[in-house]
């Protein structure tokens, strides 16, 4: 069973059917899923969801200089931890969004050991903002996050995908779903599971990641109380 958890969400899962914006019902939805899954595990919780709702860096920026599209891209994230955290407090359950780009109107600025220390008062933490830096998606962030809280895991949230395959499900329905990963057969084989330097950094320092479907019902609770779901990757320890 998991202590600590880093849960990495996407910007698209609080977005509208247009899937631009936010979506406050579906935002709402999707807290009261995490609050009730949490509830009673003892699980501490951090999360990290990224903005592709609001902005695209290599889509939306087209023409701009590419810092100044990723640093637009990083408020994005920060607005949808707002929003987040709403629904969160909304249901009870009290959240933090640390950001990494100091904002201290709206967000508390990230330290490690505040984070911490307010996971261990059992305070949802949401980190917004990225890492702080141009060039490095939310995949990174949400690894170094992991690393630096001291995280047991990295749960990889997906709508409609209920693990790594072998092939796109969707594409071809002989594709085979596979329970079990180490973290380089994800990189010799090439599987979209995370961008290259996150999945680099997990293996080098023996960070499992776990890639489920948070929208099958049940399927957060039971992570949350310790029982396999999705597809596990890690590297057996010497």
């Amino acid at each position: 069973m998991f202590k600590r958890v880093l849960l990495k969400l996407s910007g698209e899962f609080l977005a509208p059917d247009t899937g631009f914006g936010i979506s406050p019902e579906r935002t709402a939805a999707l807290a009261q899923r995490i609050i009730s899954a949490l509830e009673g595990t003892g699980v501490e919780l951090a999360i990290v969801i990224g903005g592709g709702n609001l902005w695209r860096g290599t889509r939306n920026g087209q023409g701009m200089d590419p810092a100044t599209a990723d640093y637009i891209g990083m408020l994005g994230t920060v607005m949808n931890a707002m929003a987040l955290q709403d629904a969160m407090e909304a249901g009870g359950k009290p959240t933090r969004v640390m950001s990494a780009i100091q904002m201290q109107a709206v967000a508390e600025p990230y330290i490690r050991r505040r984070a911490i220390r307010h996971l261990e008062k059992e305070r949802v933490v949401i980190f917004g903002g990225g890492n702080g830096a141009p060039f490095f998606t939310t995949d990174t962030t949400s690894t170094l996050r992991a690393l630096e809280i001291g995280a047991d895991v990295v749960l990889m949230a997906k709508n409609k995908v209920d693990g790594v395959y072998d092939a796109d499900p969707q594409k071809f329905v002989e594709a085979k779903r596979l329970d079990n990963l180490t973290h380089l057969q994800v990189v010799e084989q090439r599987l979209a599971v995370m961008d290259a330097t996150a999945l680099t950094l997990c293996m080098d320092k023996g960070l499992p990641i776990v890639v489920f479907d948070i929208f099958e019902e049940g399927n957060l609770r039971r992570l949350f109380s310790g029982e396999r779901v999705g597809t596990l990757i890690s590297t057996p320890q010497p």
